[in-house]
């Protein structure tokens, strides 16, 4: 298919960069977090059709108070919600008629029974009498919260290693709560244990992952999921290490906030859940001696959570497989996963990243070098269908492998090649158009390719800012090299010069010899064109100074350039015959430009920018007022400055004020006192030295008429 007859070397070279460009891309906006949204939407795909109960699904069961138990409770026993604490003692001992292996309360009691302390003492007892019960406790600022641990509650009595390093990490301070609201101490006696039972969803709100484990005043709690574990175990010792906590002998892997990625079974009601109305009769019939509604083994030896699913008891969550989930069956999700131990893992940054790296260059060099063009259009399909087989699989795996970030790397490599394919084959073109390059502005073949109507005679107004260097000396320079060396010399000073030209946005018009002339805001608008004109001036001179050294030894001699700069409007564009023409300028801005080069010399400077310049340039310098001159061929007068960059100016402040203050006794005429000012700094300022000479000159002849502080100039 590719018949340019590129080289080996060349096509390793164009995988290599095309491999580059498309992982950093994809890892830069996976950093950025700006395609996380996206990653959800995939992962959530993923679960919807992935998930499946396990072996232990069937060891947990719900009772939730759904809407059919509140509404048999308002007909039947004239309980408005919330309901006397009488009701969840008799779910307590219809589930130690089995027994249940333990039972877990999502639902807060942090007040007072509203029936009586008979009520929350009927409450308490049967909890206790059960004895392996979990209770929750709210990790958030609500009302009545707490900011210390109530000496009237017992405290947690867990076994426990490595908990303060584990939470002092700063990228884990998310778990360590600063209130909490607590169960009355009536009622917290009759638990073995508390437990967490506020979550936090991922940024879309949506909830995959918990922490198994938060901390409130030093304290352990863990979420209401593990409590229930824990409550029938309650020797189980809990260890912290880097990446997982350890329970017993079962572990849970965490990411780096300590948060665990959630496997779900499927959608509401996988795991068996009961109506507590349906719970609370069956209790009231065997009480009765009746046969009841719901068999108590139904619960032997499982693991029970009582939580609340009516729409207007708000604690329902979403989930990535259903928008309106209970939020007691997300800690019951939690707890088959440990029983299980088949939680989810986060894939490792460093694992991802290199299976980044790996697919950006498996695409790249496999398009790269494909031989044919059915070759080169089906590695793309397959490129593109791989990240996500190979996210499903982890999943299986029980990893959570990015997709969006290692596809996005694949789309940039495929499509990369393929230009680079198809580009490559006009690489003669290309090679034709650099060659012109060489003797045209860059910029304006751009534009003649975009509007070829502007190959014609003409041109436009504008304001410009114009650019004119000069190296000091040249003759005698050219005139002591052989003429190989001076081209030599000349191409590498001029192409050093004319890349920061370009690169701060200006044309080069022309070379004149050693002459360099170019102007900013032609063709291409550049709005702060009088910065990037002064910008550039500043860089060609301290580019110059480090190329000093190697030139001395090339011309013999240390090379200086002078520089002029003015700003104003001209005339741009094509100049010349019919047959033969020129985008360039004219105008007297362009004259001015041209005559502030040489007027360098004058005052011992090698950069000068004109009033116009210097006060259309915000930039970050500072502009030494050099004086007032008159041109040869102009009238008016110009004021001429000379641009320092700030670290400059610092270091000589000291020098420039006392110059300044030179100049303000020259302006009015002082010629003494500006002469005793000159004169302290002549030996360190070349500008200052000048003054002097030209101070000793004004008092020897006294200028006639009305002295102006000009400086008329006699030679260009």
């Amino acid at each position: 298919m590719f018949g340019y007859g590129i080289g080996y070397q060349t096509r390793v070279t164009h995988a290599l960069v095309v491999a580059g460009i498309s992982a950093l891309t994809s890892i830069l906006l996976w950093a950025s977090g700006f395609i996380a949204e996206l990653e959800y939407k995939t992962w959530d795909f993923r679960v919807a059709l992935m998930a499946e109960p396990s072996d232990t699904t069937r060891d947990i069961a719900i009772i939730l108070v759904d809407q059919n138990s509140l509404d048999w409770a308002s007909e039947t026993n004239a309980w408005p919600w919330p309901w006397p604490r009488e009701a969840y003692a008799a779910i307590i001992d219809f589930l130690g008629r089995s027994p249940a292996k333990a039972l877990a309360l999502d639902v807060l009691y942090t007040e007072p029974s509203a029936y009586g302390i008979d009520d929350d003492q009927t409450f308490r007892e049967a909890a206790g009498r059960f004895g392996t019960c979990a209770v929750s406790v709210g990790l958030s600022a609500r009302h009545g919260a707490w900011e210390k641990w109530p000496n009237s509650l017992p405290k947690p009595n867990f076994s426990v290693q490595g908990a303060d390093d584990w939470f002092s990490q700063s990228n884990r301070s998310g778990l360590t709560a600063s209130a909490a609201t607590f169960p009355t101490p009536d009622l917290a006696t009759g638990f073995r244990l508390m437990a967490n039972v506020d979550q936090n969803p991922d940024e879309d709100s949506i909830y995959r992952r918990v922490a198994p484990i938060k901390r409130f005043d030093h304290e352990i709690l863990p979420l209401l999921g593990l409590g229930a574990y824990l409550a029938a175990n309650p020797s189980s010792r809990i260890g912290f290490s880097e990446n997982r906590i350890t329970v017993g002998s079962n572990c849970i892997p965490v990411d780096s906030q300590g948060n665990a990625v959630l496997r779900y079974r499927g959608p509401s009601g996988t795991h068996p859940r009961y109506s507590a109305a349906a719970v609370i009769r069956s209790e009231i019939m065997i009480r009765e001696g009746k046969k009841p509604t719901v068999d108590p083994s139904v619960f032997k030896d499982k693991f029970v959570f009582l939580g609340l699913s009516a729409k207007g008891l708000h604690d329902t969550k979403s989930i990535p497989l259903d928008k309106a989930y209970p939020g007691v069956e997300v800690n019951a999700t939690l707890l088959d996963n440990f029983l299980s131990q088949d939680f989810i893992r986060q894939t490792p940054i460093a694992a991802t990243t290199v299976f980044i790296l790996f697919l950006s260059l498996a695409c790249a060099f496999s398009i790269t070098f494909a031989g044919s063009l059915r070759i080169n259009l089906l590695l793309p399909l397959l490129f593109i269908c791989l990240p996500a087989g190979l996210a499903f699989a982890a999943y299986r795996a029980g990893f959570w492998l990015p997709l969006v970030v290692p596809e996005i790397a694949v789309l940039a490599a495929c499509m990369l090649s393929l230009v680079v394919n198809f580009a490559v084959e006009g690489v003669q073109k290309q090679f034709i158009k650099s060659a012109f390059q060489q003797y045209l502005n860059p910029a304006v073949i751009e534009d003649i390719i975009l509007h070829p109507e502007k190959l014609a005679l003409g041109g436009d107004r504008r304001e410009i800012s114009i650019f004119f260097s000069d190296i000091q000396g040249f003759t005698s320079i050219s005139e002591a090299l052989e003429p190989e060396a001076l081209t030599a010399f000349l191409n590498d000073y001029l192409s050093a010069m004319t890349a920061i030209i370009h690169d701060e946005g200006g044309t080069v018009d022309k070379y004149e010899g050693d002459a360099i002339i170019a102007f900013w805001n032609a063709p291409q608008h550049v709005p702060d064109h009088p910065l990037r004109a002064v910008t550039a001036a500043l860089r060609c001179q301290e580019k110059l100074s480090t190329l000093r050294p190697v030139y001395v030894q090339r011309v013999g001699r240390p090379l200086h350039m002078r520089i002029g700069l003015n700003t104003g409007p001209a005339v741009v564009g094509n100049m010349g015959s019919k047959n033969r023409f020129n985008y360039t300028m004219i105008g007297d801005a362009v004259n001015l430009a041209a005559r502030l080069e040489g007027v360098n010399k004058e005052f011992g400077t090698y950069t000068m920018v004109s009033e116009a310049t210097r006060n259309r340039a915000n930039g970050d310098f500072f502009y030494r007022e050099l004086g007032k001159v008159t041109v040869v061929g102009k009238t008016e007068t110009v004021k001429v400055y000379e641009p320092i960059p700030r670290s400059r100016y610092e270091a000589r402040k000291d020098i420039l004020t006392t110059f300044q203050n030179g100049l303000t006794f020259f302006y009015n005429g002082n010629f003494s006192e500006a002469l005793r000012t000159f004169s302290e700094i002549e030996s360190l300022d070349p500008p200052a030295a000048k003054y002097h000479q030209k101070c000793n000159e004004l008092l020897s002849s006294p200028p006639k008429g009305d002295w102006q502080g000009v400086w008329l100039l006699t030679s260009k």
